[in-house]
C-alpha cells in the first residue's frame, strides 16, 4: 500500500488499473479512522479490484467556530489500519494540493436539499462537502464510491449530485456501524468524556424506542417523534438541535411514519455535536 499526496502520483498509480479495465473504488474520509470507516473499505473491496481511501480534512465544510483546528488527525495510525484492511492506495493531499488557487470561487451547491436537518444549522457546510466530493470524483475517477448511512443528509446529497450532474460513479451507502453500547461510530466520539459518553447513549436508545413504537403500529409522525423526544429529554446531558422524521432520499419531513422513513437527530453532548439516524424498515 502506498500513501500519495499529489494528484499526479495518484494518476500514475491508477493508470495500470484503468488500462486493464479493473474497477476502482473510492472511500472518501477525513481520517481518524474507526471501524465504521473500515467497514466502508470492506464494502469497497467487495465491489472493486483497487481501493483508494482518501484522507483529507476539508476546510470548506467547516464554518466559523467549528472544530477544524482540533479535528483529530493521525495519518500514521490511519495508514496502519488501512493497510490491515487491504486498502491499495491512500490519497492524503494537502490543502494546497486540493485548493491550489484559494479562495475557491466555484462550488457545487444544492439549496433545495441543504436548507434542512444539518444544513439549517451549518450554512455552507454541504457546499463544501459536495465540492470536495466532486473534486475527488474527478481526481480519482472511481467506478464506485462508498459512503456511510450515518451521514444521512450527505448520502442523499451525493446521490443527487451524481444523478443531476451525470457523474459516471456508482454510489453505495453502507449501514450505520455502532459500538457495542449502541453509539454510532464517529471520529468526534473521541471528544466525549466518560460521563458524556454515557449521556450520548440516549441517542441510539431514543431512536430504538422510535422504531419499537413504529413496529407496535404507531404511524402518526408527531406522536412518534414525541416518544423519541421524551426519551432524549430524560437525559440532562443531551441538548437536542433537531429531531425529524424524513424521507431519506428527498429529506422532506413526513407527517406519517411510512416504511423506509428515517428518524434523524442531531444533539450536543457537552460541546460535542453528534448525529444519528435510523430507518424504519430494517435493522440499521
Amino acid at each position: 500500500m502506498r500513501v500519495l499526496t499529489t494528484r499526479a502520483e495518484l494518476a500514475r498509480e491508477l493508470l495500470p488499473a484503468r488500462r486493464s479495465g479493473r474497477r476502482i473504488a473510492l472511500v472518501p474520509t477525513m481520517g481518524a479512522l474507526h471501524p465504521g470507516h473500515l467497514a466502508l473499505c470492506d464494502e469497497a473491496r467487495s465491489r472493486a479490484a483497487v481501493v483508494v481511501l482518501s484522507i483529507f480534512v476539508n476546510p470548506l465544510q467547516f464554518g466559523p467556530g467549528e472544530d477544524l483546528a482540533r479535528y483529530p488527525r493521525n495519518l500514521r495510525h490511519d495508514t496502519v489500519l488501512a493497510r490491515e484492511r487491504g486498502v491499495d492506495l491512500i490519497f492524503a493531499p494537502t490543502v494546497e494540493e486540493m485548493y491550489p488557487d484559494p479562495p475557491n470561487r466555484v462550488y457545487v451547491t444544492a439549496p433545495a436539499l441543504t436548507d434542512r436537518l444539518c444544513g439549517a444549522f451549518r450554512p455552507g457546510h454541504f457546499d463544501g462537502v459536495l465540492t470536495v466530493v466532486a473534486k475527488l470524483f474527478q481526481i480519482v475517477g472511481p467506478d464506485v464510491a462508498v459512503f456511510g448511512q450515518k451521514d444521512l443528509q450527505q448520502a442523499a446529497l451525493v446521490r443527487r449530485m451524481v444523478r443531476d450532474l451525470d457523474f459516471p460513479v456508482e454510489v453505495l451507502i453502507a449501514p450505520v456501524v455502532r459500538d457495542a453500547d449502541g453509539l454510532a461510530l464517529s471520529s468526534r466520539n473521541a471528544y466525549l468524556s466518560a460521563p458524556e459518553r454515557q449521556a450520548a447513549l440516549a441517542l441510539p436508545r431514543a431512536l430504538a424506542l422510535g422504531r419499537r413504537t413504529w413496529q407496535e403500529g404507531e404511524r402518526n409522525g408527531l406522536r412518534l417523534l414525541g416518544r423519541v423526544r421524551d426519551e432524549l429529554e430524560r437525559e440532562p446531558g443531551v441538548r437536542i438541535q433537531y429531531l425529524e422524521l424524513v424521507d431519506p432520499t428527498t429529506l422532506e419531513p413526513l407527517d406519517a411514519a411510512v416504511p423506509g422513513a428515517a428518524l434523524a437527530v442531531a444533539a450536543f453532548v457537552g460541546e460535542t455535536r453528534l448525529i444519528d439516524n435510523l430507518l424504519l424498515d430494517g435493522d440499521r
